[in-house]
Formats: C-alpha cells, sequence, structure tokens
C-alpha cells in the first residue's frame, strides 16, 4: 500500500483514517532542501502553508502520485504542472471556513473595543493609570447595524457574511466571480435562516463599508494599496486572514498614522515568518501568526477529509 508523508503534519483522525486504510503514514517534518532526498520513498505528500511543492521539486520525484493540501489556498503549490505531470492535488476548502471566519470576528470585536492596546498596557499601567486608560477605551462601538465589506466571496468569505448577518451587520461582497444566492445562517435547535446576498463591485466595497475583510488568493500586487485606503470611509477596519501580500503594509501603516484606518486585525504578513517591527509593535494592529484554520474542529475535519480523498484516489 502506498506511503504518504504528512510534512506539515495531519490531524490523528486522519492519520488513523489512512493507517486503518492500509496506508502507511510518516507525520516527521523534513526541511525543505531534504525533501527531494525523503520524497524518494514516498507515493504521496501533505502539506499546509509551510512547505513549498515547486517545479524543482515535482521533476525530483516522479515517483509522486498524489499532493494534497491541507486548507484552502495552493498557492505554495505549483498546481498546474503537477497535474501535467499526471500528479493528482488535492486540498480541503471547505474544511476551516468557520474557524478563520470565527478569527475574522475575534480580530473585529478586539478592535471595535481596542483590546489589542489595552492588552498590551494593562499589565504595565493597570495599577498606577486605570481610570486613565478606561477614559482612553471608551470610545468603542458595536457591529450590530455595521456594514462589513468582503472581498473575495468564495467558501469563507460566504461563511464570514454567516456570521456577520448573524451578528445583525449588513454585507457587502465582491468576487471575481459574481454571485447571487442565498447564505445560511445555522441558528440553534437546527433552525436555519436563507438570506439573499448578491455580490456588487469592489469599488462599492471599498466606499461604503465600515469594516473589511479579504478573503482572497495571493495576489501578484496588493489588493488593497494607498488609491483604496483613501477612497475608503474615514475610520474603517480592515482584517486580513487570507493571504500576506494582498494588503500594502507601508500603505496601512500610513492610514493608521493618519487615523483614515482606526485598526487593522492581521493573521498573515508580507514577511513570514518574520513580519515588519512597524507592523508588530502598532498600537492600532491586532496580530496573529496565521492560525485562521487552526482549531480543533478545524484540523479534524481537515484531517478527515484530506485522508478520505487519498483514500478515494489509491482505492478507487
Amino acid at each position: 500500500m502506498a506511503r504518504i508523508l504528512a510534512n506539515d503534519g495531519i490531524d490523528p483522525i486522519g492519520k488513523k483514517l489512512l493507517e486503518d486504510a492500509g496506508f502507511t503514514v510518516d507525520t516527521q517534518t523534513v526541511p525543505q532542501d531534504q525533501l527531494v532526498a525523503a520524497l524518494q520513498n514516498y507515493d504521496g505528500l501533505t502539506v499546509r502553508s509551510a512547505t513549498k511543492v515547486r517545479k524543482e521539486l515535482i521533476d525530483a520525484c516522479p515517483n509522486l502520485k498524489l499532493i494534497g493540501r491541507g486548507g484552502v489556498g495552493m498557492d505554495n503549490i505549483d498546481v498546474e504542472y503537477a497535474r501535467s505531470k499526471g500528479i493528482t492535488v488535492v486540498n480541503t476548502p471547505a474544511a476551516s471556513s468557520l474557524s478563520v471566519a470565527e478569527l475574522v470576528f475575534s480580530h473585529l470585536f478586539t478592535g471595535v473595543r481596542f483590546l489589542q492596546d489595552a492588552n498590551r498596557k494593562m499589565p504595565v499601567e493597570g495599577n498606577t493609570k486605570f481610570n486613565d486608560l478606561k477614559k482612553a477605551y471608551a470610545k468603542g462601538i458595536e457591529l450590530r447595524g455595521k456594514t462589513i465589506g468582503i472581498i473575495g466571496f468564495g467558501r469563507i468569505g460566504r461563511e464570514t457574511a454567516a456570521v456577520a448577518l448573524g451578528l445583525g451587520m449588513n454585507v457587502l461582497a465582491y468576487d471575481l466571480f459574481p454571485f447571487s444566492g442565498n447564505i445560511t445562517l445555522n441558528l440553534t435547535l437546527g433552525i436555519k435562516v436563507e438570506i439573499p446576498v448578491t455580490t456588487v463591485s469592489l469599488e462599492e466595497v471599498i466606499a461604503n463599508s465600515d469594516f473589511i475583510s479579504l478573503h482572497t488568493p495571493f495576489a501578484d500586487k496588493p489588493i488593497l494599496g494607498a488609491a483604496e485606503f483613501a477612497a475608503m470611509k474615514n475610520g474603517v477596519g480592515v482584517v486580513n486572514c487570507s493571504r500576506g501580500g494582498t494588503i500594502d503594509e507601508a500603505a496601512l501603516i500610513e492610514a493608521l498614522n493618519s487615523g483614515k484606518v482606526a485598526f487593522a486585525g492581521l493573521d498573515v504578513f508580507d514577511n513570514e515568518p518574520t513580519p515588519a517591527a512597524e507592523i508588530l509593535s502598532h498600537p492600532k494592529i491586532s496580530l496573529t501568526p496565521h492560525i485562521g484554520a487552526s482549531t480543533n474542529e478545524a484540523q479534524e475535519r481537515i484531517g478527515t477529509e484530506l485522508a478520505n480523498l487519498i483514500i478515494d484516489h489509491f482505492k478507487g
């Protein structure tokens, strides 16, 4: 039976599914510069975002029959080239959508109540300047009734819309492929509500949103730069839990310093894993280290779906 290298790990549930189906699964992480040698012993490779699977690696490993990406975007894989070589490439686009959407709102709730700055200052100044800090953070706002603009309306964008609608927000969405349909809200007690959403132009999203959330693949140039920030409402909040490089970080810093942008929430960065110091230290930026899909539930779903895709390929 096939041997699989899960180079960026796989949830124990997925590993067990594969092993029960007769596969050998190794989960040690092989450094990028040692992958060519290691992969000579495997039929399949699974990765997340850390391992890069480029043309040179593909050419050097003709024995590979499958490459699996645990997650949504496949920017770290030369997908079309691999497929041209007869290698199956699969991913798990729906498994982490809710986890990423919830992280977006973690950043939004953080930003509108100044938690990113309060959590930095309270341990240092909480005993001596409590009332000053209380006054400084007294101008918070609610999300209900505000408009969120979603740039990129695939699975994660739509899940983000569902959370927003459940909170009583208005949704403006843009996508390269226009969408007109219902967003399903899964309420308690098994109740589901369908709410119609239709995408609009990117310019409308940028101009009319109180908050903007990015959900696009990697882009050759930033989607949000100086011109886009200038066209936004004053005091907008911006969240990026998609890909580094989709926001011009220098333009973002300038917009934050001028007050044009009230706050930003970033889970991804231009220079991962070494983000710019001015990004990391800015008091108006809420920060997380690329953890959008890093929940127990998402990893279980990713592991299960990835395992089943591998089993179907080799046993189908």
